[in-house]
């Protein structure tokens, strides 16, 4: 009966690992999904997904991306 509660939590602690491992992986965010992230919101606005009235808030929004990537860009590039 020992053996088969050891077997049994030698069989989960590898289901935890792998759980806490793609939470780790989902929780990443990196330049190129910053600019995936820029390239939707291209395409968004230019098939007009967006009202008059939020334009305003996705602009900012936008600036703030596109600011933050070409900083750095720059500094990879140095």
């Amino acid at each position: 009966m020992a053996e088969e509660i050891n077997e049994i939590k030698e069989n989960q602690q590898p289901q935890q690992t792998d759980a806490q491992q793609a939470q780790t992986e989902s929780a990443e965010l990196n330049v190129n999904d910053l600019n995936g992230m820029k390239t939707i919101i291209d395409l968004a606005s230019s098939r007009g997904a967006f009202k008059p009235n939020e334009m305003v808030a996705v602009g900012q929004i936008y600036m703030k991306l596109s600011n933050f990537l070409s900083t750095v860009q720059k500094s990879q590039g140095a």
